[in-house]
């Protein structure tokens, strides 16, 4: 049953870290607007990086550490003592900061102490190693949500308001929940439209919400949390405006922010990295007709972009030019692929058995171009490919997209390769569907920025 006016909202690691803007832009923008909104939160900008590995760059944490048996409770500390700094840079907003303290502090010497149990039980090889790096990873992850929503919900307490620390993180909590049942059992005794709800973005169940997620765990409490309580609209703060375009690109004066668009289009942006939110978190709110917004946290007064399963734009347009200079095209040319029935099953296999999945794909009679990402081009995949047809290549690429919920319009694929070719940029290859939301062309890597200039001048301006 959809509940009238909740709203479920979920603050970004980078937005987290400005807290005291957050306060004054979102969380008390509206002073006669305060309660009916529960707060998702993610760890401090940089903190699951230091716990996990960096999300871009892959730089190792202390689960790297911790996997390979190293000396991790010291970086522990040393994370503890930057969580303690992080503390301090938030007394003037109102953060009770020994106490603050007292709790991340107590959360990292007992996560150091399970962390050495697992680790004699990992040395002993008596138990599946894989199932228990899953559970040091869970952990890990838990404590940088536990620390942002701790501090969260102290924070606007001692400002004088009535204020909940949702702990989904199930800490010292030995019942089987499944990920639905700790959630509802953790919101089962509270009335949100009375409370402030701070609840950490780490969720933990039974079924392991990193295991399928993993980084995008904090977005899929957020989707279940809206979902489970029947949210009227879920809203995901970020720090920008989600836009035509990439201002720094495009130009600040050219980039526009979008003010409607549907899930279609979400899920086409999540394809090439531009996340409005996490594809497997957006569906349930897709099925369940809960319309996401996102907004701007440091542009207060902008309505910002409302994503409907319904919206389709009443004139054809193009609403987002994005992409990605991080891919690469694996080029699969194999004389035996013409009129061959299910020759790319083999391919697939190949790269279901890597765990790769592609971003575009366009073939002819003999020849099959998949882009991926650069990350997942690796040596082993090459070889393997290599192997079993005649003549693999890949080269380091960019994607360029021209995507809205309504495209299909005569003329509009020459307009875009007519952009490209005035601005001297060669179209490697090119992709679109019937469907026609997503318009998509392969260009040298050198050429990112332009195509994106080009494509944005001709088509959103």
């Amino acid at each position: 049953m959809r509940t009238h006016n909740l709203r479920i909202e979920k603050i970004g690691g980078t937005s987290m870290s400005r807290f005291p803007e957050i306060i004054d832009n979102v969380v008390l923008h509206d002073k006669d607007d305060v309660y009916g909104r529960i707060y998702v939160v993610s760890a401090y900008a940089g903190t699951t990086n230091e716990l996990l590995e960096h999300k871009k760059t892959g730089k190792p944490g202390i689960y790297k550490l911790f996997e390979e048996q190293e000396n991790y409770p010291i970086k522990m500390l040393t994370l503890r003592d930057n969580l303690f700094r992080i503390n301090e840079s938030f007394r003037d907003a109102g953060l009770e900061v020994e106490e603050a303290n007292e709790f991340i502090g107590n959360r990292i010497d007992l996560a150091i102490n399970i962390l050495r149990s697992m680790d004699n039980v990992l040395a002993s090889g008596y138990v599946t190693r894989g199932e228990l790096l899953l559970a040091a990873r869970e952990l890990l992850a838990s404590l940088g949500e536990m620390h942002s929503a701790f501090n969260s919900a102290n924070i606007l307490k001692n400002r004088g308001y009535n204020t909940t620390f949702v702990d989904l993180s199930g800490w010292e909590d030995g019942r089987q929940l499944t990920i639905d049942d700790r959630i509802k059992d953790s919101f089962d005794r509270l009335d949100p439209f009375s409370t402030m709800c701070f609840a950490t973005g780490y969720t933990k169940g039974t079924e392991g919400i990193m295991r399928e997620f993993d980084r995008g765990y904090s977005e899929v409490t957020f989707s279940k949390v809206a979902v489970l309580l029947g949210a009227s609209e879920a809203i995901i703060h970020k720090e920008y405006h989600l836009c035509s375009g990439d201002p720094l690109t495009v130009g600040e004066n050219n980039a526009h922010p979008v003010c409607n668009t549907n899930y279609d289009v979400a899920d086409q942006l999540a394809d090439v990295g531009m996340e409005a939110i996490h594809p497997k978190a957006s569906k349930p709110l897709e099925i369940n007709s809960i319309p996401i917004r996102v907004k701007n946290a440091f542009d207060p007064d902008h309505p910002g972009t409302l994503i409907t399963k319904e919206f389709i734009a009443p004139t054809s347009k193009v609403e987002i030019v994005t992409g990605s200079d991080s891919v690469a095209c694996l080029e699969i040319h194999d004389t035996r692929m013409v009129g061959e029935v299910g020759f790319d099953l083999s391919i697939m296999n190949i790269f279901a058995h890597h765990r790769v999945s592609y971003i575009s794909k366009v073939t002819n009679a003999n020849t099959i171009d998949l882009i991926i990402n650069e990350k997942d081009c690796t040596p082993r995949l090459v070889a393997e490919l290599s192997d079993t047809f005649e003549t693999v290549t890949t080269s380091l690429v960019a994607i360029v997209c021209a995507i809205g919920s309504n495209i299909a319009q005569p003329g509009i694929m020459s307009k875009a390769a007519k952009a490209l070719a005035d601005d001297k940029i060669n179209i490697l290859a090119v992709s679109q569907t019937s469907r026609q939301t997503n318009m998509q062309f392969i260009v040298k890597r050198e050429q990112f920025a332009n195509a994106q200039r080009a494509l944005h001048a001709a088509l959103c301006m």
